[in-house]
């Protein structure tokens, strides 16, 4: 199954693997289990909105919670809440199960939790439910022109 995902990593030469799995139901955990990985290496993309509509992809291990308010913080913003599942859609062209910080519908600041660079590879969402792409967690830091944080507790 091709995606936009997919095709972004593709166009940007960029080399990965595609790990499909059962999606009985959303979540890091349920995905780490079905591929049968260590949780802290499958990655959460979260959409968190940031003072009013200011959106932005924060990237974090299975096993960890975005601390909204230490990440509002290291982007100069009040506060940070975690997008609705409709507005996380629309803004991403992607269904939450699914969302993956490549290709989506418009371009996001992208902040990663430091822990994901300890691995050799991660896992991320692949564009659709049951997809994922495994990859070197620079790599993904790289075409997304991220920036690392500890964001985790």
């Amino acid at each position: 199954m091709a995606t936009r995902a997919i095709a972004f990593l593709t166009e940007k030469k960029i080399p990965f693997e595609v790990r499909m799995y059962d999606h009985g139901e959303k979540g890091a955990l349920f995905a780490a289990a079905a591929l049968d990985l260590p949780a802290e290496k499958v990655v959460k993309t979260l959409v968190v909105e940031l003072d009013r509509k200011h959106y932005l992809l924060a990237l974090m291990p299975g096993t960890k919670e975005v601390n909204l308010k230490s990440l509002a913080r290291l982007c100069g913003r009040k506060r940070g809440v975690m997008t609705d599942t409709k507005t996380a859609e629309r803004l991403t062209g992607y269904k939450v199960g699914g969302i993956s910080p490549f290709g989506t519908k418009r371009r996001f600041q992208v902040v990663m939790d430091r822990e994901l660079l300890q691995h050799e590879r991660v896992a991320v969402n692949g564009g659709g439910r049951g997809i994922m792409l495994v990859l070197s967690p620079t790599d993904l830091l790289e075409v997304v022109a991220g920036q690392v944080e500890d964001l985790g507790r």
